[in-house]
């Protein structure tokens, strides 16, 4: 730290208590000057060589014949008075970038000028400002730290201006330049751990890292922080990278609890402006600040009660990347009013947001891009995909809360079915958390939210867990036998879709019979379909003849050459054929066992009850749960 000496004489003041300040000297002291609460008894001679001020005051006082002048309010106080009051005794004085500030302030109130004698206090602290502590990183940063208790002399006097440009100008510096201390707690040099004692001037560089600066300034109030940012913003030598890291340094340092995402503080004024102050720095670019760290301030944000326009932005800033978030940066804790664990009704607004986006930068590449539809962008897809796989992650956590309501989980699903997905495998495993946490929901409600997913696109293992899941409807698993069985047909050579019989058919997606392509989220359920015994026994046996013929046109087709074929065989089709014939052996054995007891055990229709449900649903096998 740098620092300055003025004076040569010993210090004489005394003190008397906590109010009484004098000077021991020979002659008798012949004035009490009244700052705040403590009595300086000093000499007019000195201080009238020095103070345009105290010769006017101390005119006064002759006129009034008193020997009493009150300073009630000088910049800095007592403390300041006294240090100019040693200067005009000429006593040692030390400034550093601690006390300068009040100095130079009081200085100003005294009227210490060089008009009233050569080398005054003022001339001497400029001089110690502009070249010591205007040069100095870390100085001046504690000088901008300490004008704010001095407003409106400090600004006024352009120290608080100076200071700004002194910050801004040494942390735009390139990194090769930076040669002076500076605090960086994230990777320290060689030299520092002792690894290296020779480290020279080219390491140094090298290690110096292109956010050095940003640690330092959490130090700052929210007030100069910002404008130091600003006057860095304005030289335009920083990147938004940059920015966005000094944001989120100083959000973890002055937030309480930001960085564990459990946000406490007891001055919500204070920190609601904090919040507001952070989201207004937010640099525009997309990839300045990470969405993890903008998904917190915005959980800040509403903990404090911030204004709409604040959390509308965030929100909106969310939405450009919001397929980078995690599972955990959306598992924000519902408000203490509400019966739900996380609040599900922020994520909806968020992924509204990012499909906003998304269909303003369609809309955007198309008009600019003339060969569009030609050398079309994937970009969008592969974003949609990311959504939508994080948001099944979602999903199938909040499904454990039991208070969630079927609505919020369905609408929060349907936002994005119109995402495509390679697998459905992850709102099935949701799903099935949901059906597994809330066992009293309807057969219609059990119904509405398999809708959800499209059982073509789940893999053999879900498939596998799915043929034996007894909390899933009836219907969704004749449904995951049928396409199990129709892509292991696909894959051994087979062509064609054997007949079924209405009922059973009335069990399958719109087109399935023809091998549609269309989602099961488009079904129509038929309320009279009824899956009697005996239908149950004809889908077993249509099936199995789709298999045997299969076997038996392959093996016609390869009669002359059955070695080298059994040879070639792919490892996969072997496996889907084998997994299909377990799933469709295992459902069947269950399903006639049922069928035998009662066949409207079996039954799907809306008039049966949750505990006929349970009942044809027992025989299935032991409970799984895809976790």
């Amino acid at each position: 730290m740098k620092y300055m000496k003025l004076g040569s004489k010993p210090d004489q003041f005394q003190t008397e208590g906590d109010s009484i300040r004098y000077v021991a000297a020979e002659l008798a002291t012949d004035m009490v000057i009244n700052v705040g609460d403590v009595k300086f008894y000093l000499h007019k001679f000195p201080l009238l060589l020095k103070s345009y001020r105290l010769q006017k005051l101390i005119a006064c006082t002759n006129e009034e014949n008193s020997d009493k002048i009150n300073i009630h309010d000088i910049p800095g106080g007592p403390a300041a008075f006294e240090v100019c009051a040693k200067f005009c005794y000429n006593m040692t004085v030390t400034l550093n970038a601690y006390n300068v500030v009040a100095a130079r302030c009081a200085a100003e109130y005294l009227e210490m000028y060089e008009s009233v004698e050569k080398g005054n206090l003022i001339y001497k602290i400029e001089v110690f400002l502009t070249s010591s502590i205007f040069r100095s990183w870390k100085d001046s940063i504690i000088v901008l730290q300490t004008t704010k208790a001095f407003l409106p002399w400090s600004e006024e006097l352009k120290i608080v201006s100076h200071c700004l440009e002194s910050v801004a100008s040494k942390a735009s510096v390139d990194t090769s330049k930076v040669d002076w201390s500076y605090t960086y707690n994230h990777k320290k040099l060689p030299s520092e751990n002792g690894s290296d004692l020779h480290c020279n001037a080219v390491s140094w560089q090298q290690l110096v890292p292109i956010d050095w600066w940003v640690e330092d300034l959490c130090e700052l109030h929210i007030d100069l922080y910002k404008r130091v940012i600003v006057t860095i913003k304005s030289k335009g030598r920083i990147s938004s990278e940059a920015i966005g890291e000094a944001l989120k340094a100083y959000a973890n340092r002055r937030l309480p609890g930001f960085s564990k995402g459990s946000i406490q503080g007891s001055d919500p004024e204070k920190y609601r402006y904090m919040v507001d102050t952070i989201s207004w720095l937010l640099p525009k670019e997309k990839n300045s600040v990470s969405c993890s760290f903008l998904i917190k301030l915005l959980q800040t944000s509403i903990a404090f009660e911030c204004g709409q326009t604040t959390r509308s932005e965030l929100k909106r800033r969310i939405g450009l990347h919001m397929e980078d978030a995690t599972v955990g940066d959306l598992l924000i804790r519902a408000p203490d009013s509400e019966t739900i664990i996380f609040d599900i009704d922020i994520v909806h607004d968020l992924v509204e947001n990012f499909m906003l986006h998304q269909k303003s930068s369609q809309i955007d590449s198309s008009a600019d891009n003339r060969f569009h539809d030609i050398c079309p962008t994937f970009a969008s897809d592969a974003s949609e995909v990311k959504m939508a796989r994080v948001i099944d992650g979602y999903l199938a956590e909040v499904a454990r809360d039991p208070n969630l309501p079927l609505s919020k989980f369905i609408n929060l699903a349907e936002l994005v079915s119109s995402f495509s997905r390679p697998s459905h495998d992850g709102i099935y495993r949701a799903i099935d958390m949901y059906l597994k946490e809330h066992p009293g929901i309807t057969k219609s409600e059990r119904k509405r939210i398999c809708r959800l997913m499209d059982c073509r696109k789940l893999s053999a293992e879900a498939c596998m867990h799915a043929v034996q899941n007894e909390r899933l409807p009836l219907r969704v698993v004749v449904q995951v036998l049928f396409f199990e069985q129709l892509r292991a047909t696909a894959s051994s050579g087979g062509g064609s879709t054997p007949d079924l019989t209405r009922s059973v058919k009335s069990l399958l997606p719109v087109g399935s019979q023809r091998c549609s392509t269309s989602a099961t989220s488009n079904i129509e359920d038929n309320p009279d379909a009824v899956l009697t015994a005996k239908e149950l026994k004809a889908l077993k046996g249509e099936l199995a003849a789709l298999r045997l013929r299969d076997r038996g046109d392959n093996n016609c087709s390869n009669l002359n050459d059955t070695k080298t074929n059994a040879a070639t065989v792919d490892d996969s089709k072997v496996r889907s054929s084998i997994m299909s014939k377990k799933m469709l052996s295992k459902l069947w054995s269950n399903k006639e066992r049922q069928s035998e007891n009662s066949s409207s055990d079996t039954s799907e229709s809306p008039s049966s009850s949750n505990a006929g449900e349970t009942k044809s649903t027992s025989c299935r096998s032991g409970r799984h749960s895809l976790s």
